[in-house]
């Protein structure tokens, strides 16, 4: 079904339910149908509106849904996926100010938070409590909860305690037509049912909009964590190490890489003292009463398959170059960047294809990687016009072609959204699209959701 254009009584519906908290126009709605992705939004949109209760979003729903008008939802904009993107005529369903901590309930080890909480204020008021929510993407500082568990968002803490849907309990979700759904439940165990949650959680906008949530919280280890950063002169050898790394006793609760390229970059950013002489580092931490014991037998591990230094730090310092990746890219005009994952065995040969790639291309790539669960981001070099982002997106061809020829994914966690729309029919095979797209039509008839993004 296409969309419509609302007439103007039925517009002034909308902002009668909304007030202030409807915009129509000008520079507020111009941030709100933006994310971080390289795409524009596909035209201006009708209007946004700025729900602070379910029951908001649900009046939001019901309104589009009758009039047949594309909803784009935002948490904080910070998705890569272009899957926040406002449509032309569309509604953008803005959940910033659903951004209560409800309740943490230290006994259960859980908490109820709307969606437009801060992942890193969750984790700081979960601190004093000595509990922690394990998700952590590049972007805690700044990304939601709801937009982490609407693209099942994974991080620097993966290897350990897994992506966002292990910590998810259960959901408030608000359907197409407006319908309020509840999913999950505050006990361990649950079998009642279809899993309606693992359903929404990684949907990105397209099945429902997450409105609130329970997430599990974890303990905050004791003792002191201890960092350790090793350089080596091969990153086959560096790829090699995390194998080794991944299956030994001890997992790390970080284990991270950088190239070469990275490091020039980000030590221009802000200098710290990385070593530039290398062509892989690996950052990695170990939590708990062992975690001196784990630093130090990595380490002599590293030394083993090549690393030509390796240093071990009482802090987080030694991680603050990873996460400083991302804006040092962006500053340095790497702009075309990949989300793909490879089975851990195979990173020394991703990381040799996309060496391959780089020369056949004759472009510089540069690769951050959630080494120990095998989730890279490679970034092209792309002049900023037209012709330098297309000879870039080549390029990111090859490199998820490559990652699927060595049973890899074309998304470890940052999405489909606009961006890796295309490529779907890539990994999914035709029946598989289609039962998604079943699923799709049975929640959303008119296809307002996020139409043609995510399945």
């Amino acid at each position: 079904m296409h969309a419509s254009t609302p007439t103007a009584p039925a517009t002034n519906e909308l902002q009668d339910l909304f007030g202030d908290r409807f915009i129509a126009g000008g520079s507020e709605l111009d941030r709100v149908s933006r994310d971080e992705s390289r795409y524009e939004p596909q035209g201006p949109a009708l209007a946004a509106v700025f729900p602070e209760s379910t029951q908001e979003v649900s009046a939001a729903l019901r309104w589009a849904n009758r009039y047949g008008v594309k909803v784009s939802v935002r948490g904080t904009g910070t998705g890569l996926s272009g899957g926040a993107l406002a449509y032309a005529g569309g509604l953008v369903v803005s959940l910033e100010r659903m951004n209560k901590i409800v309740r943490i309930d230290p006994v259960n080890r859980l908490a109820e938070v709307q969606a437009g909480v801060i992942n890193a204020e969750l984790n700081r008021a979960a601190a004093e409590l000595g509990l922690f929510f394990a998700p952590d993407p590049a972007s805690a500082e700044i990304s939601s909860i709801g937009g982490n568990i609407a693209t099942n968002a994974g991080g620097l803490r993966c290897i350990s305690h897994g992506v966002t849907r292990d910590s998810v309990a259960a959901l408030e979700v608000v359907l197409a037509d407006g319908s309020i759904l509840h999913t999950g439940a505050r006990t361990l165990k649950n079998v009642v049912g279809l899993d309606l949650t693992s359903l929404f959680v990684g949907s990105e906008g397209t099945l429902g909009v997450i409105t609130a949530a329970t997430v599990r919280l974890k303990a905050i280890a004791p003792g002191t964590p201890r960092t350790f950063r090793a350089s080596f002169t091969s990153i086959e050898d560096a790829g090699r190490a995390v194998t080794a790394i991944v299956n030994g006793a001890q997992t790390p609760e970080v284990l991270e890489l950088l190239d070469a390229r990275s490091v020039q970059i980000i030590e221009a950013y802000k200098p710290s003292g990385l070593p530039s002489d290398g062509c892989a580092l690996l950052i990695g931490q170990f939590t708990g009463l062992q975690a001196e014991q784990a630093a130090n037998d990595t380490a002599e591990l590293c030394r083993g398959y090549g690393a030509a230094q390796v240093v071990i730090a009482q802090d987080d310092s030694l991680l603050e170059a990873r996460r400083l990746a991302n804006p040092a890219l962006n500053a340095q005009g790497l702009r075309v960047s990949c989300d793909v994952a490879v089975p851990v065995g195979e990173l020394a040969e991703v990381f040799r294809g996309i060496e391959r790639i780089a020369e056949a291309h004759g472009r510089t790539i540069s690769v951050v990687a959630h080494a120990g669960d095998g989730n890279l981001h490679p970034t092209v070099e792309a002049e900023d016009t037209p012709e330098g982002y297309a000879a870039a997106e080549v390029v990111i061809g090859d490199i998820t072609r490559l990652a699927l020829k060595l049973g890899g994914t074309i998304s470890g966690e940052h999405g489909i959204g606009l961006v890796k729309q295309a490529e779907l029919p890539w990994q999914l095979d035709e029946a598989t699209l289609h039962t998604q797209q079943m699923i799709k039509y049975a929640l959303d008839r008119k296809n307002i959701l996020t139409p043609g993004r995510g399945i």
